[in-house]
């Protein structure tokens, strides 16, 4: 059976895979990731697949459909997201105009509101909940040998008009029997399509993990998608990885590790490191992080290649990191941060407002927070309650949910809207003050004359220059859109 993989089209260069789906005002485009992994299981079957990332190729609704029919596959499976379903089922609706093809639905929003989802339109044949590298081909397998789709783990479906609720799948234990997904990018990708705006360009994605045991009530990964049950690739599966894209993509210049949060478990990332010394491997790598690596970790992982670390501060104060169950203390990111300036790594701070609690006085505390820690480089993000999050269950029952209508949770720059507002904290307000933040944040002059001494390297200039002019085009354009 031939089977499609697609990443569909989108008006912006839109991020489906990331933790934040939007168009990001940095340039960033991630790899399709969960898609590759599905392609790999399923190179290892008699299946055919094909992965097409339309976002990546800039091809629109038309010419997405045209390449697709072109192929006459026998399955097409799509990923969606929270914001991009309303966009994403009108893809489905066109395509179901040219094409008879039966079409499954995955990711994240049909994980969490499969039902709703499968009602959206009669033009999708059946959706996929949580992991579904396995499910693919089980269900392909089935439709080939005109099998009983009650069968295949991890569908909904309709039948006679009815809804059909199959079991969930068992989460995938081992991880080592999953193919390298570099391998499925080299096949069908172009490595020079993806960006992210913090690394060397070419980068790559790789995952040594699974999940996350923190229990953060606005992150929508970990809870619905996977669940919070950690699972890693042994150490030489990982390492392994890594040694095969040194020898057989050498154009990449930073791999960036995509798990959850990578430094959870200290001891597995001390032995991730000395294998790459061990193995004598000359790469540049960032990742996540959580704000509590001690000194020694830190170091270690600086030895081994790594440049950055992508680290969650979200609040400069403690009761609002209480309030979201984030567990690490001021004092604990106060000390990590000092600890990561001198072992030399780069600190790329998130902050997130708007939370749980939060006022125009807490968010002027984080300010000076992030001020104190001076990162290297730093987000700043309206807090967005994604469907199924404690969170998201929070502002429906205080009725601070603006709407629930997912066409209206992307602004005119495709970036995610403000549709959280509070009594005493609007949504324009936490837009105003997001954006003055980060002005505020950049223009400072403390800030400036570290960004300078710490980024002589050719490589940070050229990579901040993009960067930054990215950005500055992102805020002309909002703000001629506010003429």
């Amino acid at each position: 059976m031939k089977i499609v993989l697609l990443n569909p089209p989108h008006k912006f260069k839109y991020c489906r895979a990331s933790r934040w789906p939007e168009s990001t005002k940095s340039g960033t485009l991630y790899y399709p990731y969960w898609l590759a992994y599905a392609t790999g299981v399923l190179m290892e079957t008699e299946h055919e697949p094909i992965l097409i990332d339309a976002i990546a190729k800039e091809w629109g609704f038309q010419k997405t459909i045209d390449e697709v029919v072109k192929l006459s596959p026998d399955l097409v499976v799509i990923d969606t997201s929270t914001p991009s379903i309303t966009n994403d089922v009108k893809f489905i609706e066109q395509f179901k105009e040219f094409s008879e093809t039966k079409l499954i639905l995955v990711g994240t929003h049909p994980t969490v509101l499969p039902e709703q989802t499968l009602s959206m339109s009669e033009s999708i044949d059946f959706i996929a909940r949580k992991e579904y590298e396995y499910t693919i081909p089980d269900l392909a397998n089935t439709l080939e040998n005109n099998g009983n789709l009650k069968n295949v783990l991890g569908i909904y479906f309709k039948k006679d008009k009815k809804i059909v609720r199959n079991p969930d799948r068992p989460l995938i234990k081992d991880l080592d029997a999953l193919p390298f997904v570099s391998k499925v990018y080299k096949k069908f990708l172009n490595v020079y399509d993806y960006r992210y705006a913090q690394l060397r360009h070419p980068m790559i994605q790789v995952v040594s993990s699974r999940s996350c045991p923190c229990m953060c009530t606005f992150c929508n990964v970990p809870l619905r998608f996977l669940s919070h049950e950690l699972r890693i690739r042994s150490v030489e599966n990982f390492v392994d990885e890594l040694e095969w894209i040194v020898e057989n993509i050498p154009e990449i210049k930073e791999i960036f590790i995509e798990d959850d949060t990578f430094t959870i478990n200290k001891k597995r990332v001390v032995e991730v490191c000395n294998s790459m010394i061990e193995r004598n491997l000359k790469i540049i790598w960032s990742t996540n992080a959580r704000a509590d690596i001690p000194y020694d970790v830190l170091q270690k992982m600086k030895y081994a290649g790594c440049r950055m670390v992508i680290v969650g501060y979200e609040s400069g104060v403690q009761r609002i990191l209480n309030n979201v169950k984030k567990g690490v203390t001021i004092k604990q990111a106060e000390e990590f941060t000092k600890n990561a300036k001198r072992a030399g790594i780069k600190v790329f701070g998130s902050f997130m407002i708007g939370l749980p609690g939060d006022t125009k006085e807490t968010i002027e505390q984080t300010l000076k927070f992030a001020k104190k820690l001076d990162p290297d480089t730093i987000q700043i993000q309206q807090a967005v309650p994604f469907p199924e999050t404690e969170f998201y269950e929070w502002c429906q029952k205080n009725g601070y949910l603006l709407t629930n209508d997912f066409s209206k949770w992307l602004d005119e720059n495709g970036q995610l809207n403000f549709i959280v507002s509070y009594p005493n904290l609007s949504a324009e307000e936490l837009k105003r003050m997001r954006d003055k933040l980060m002005i505020n944040f950049y223009t400072s002059p403390r800030h400036i004359a570290s960004t300078i001494v710490n980024n002589l390297n050719p490589f940070e200039i050229k990579r901040l220059t993009k960067a930054s002019f990215t950005y500055l085009s992102f805020l002309l354009r909002r703000r001629l859109a506010n003429l």
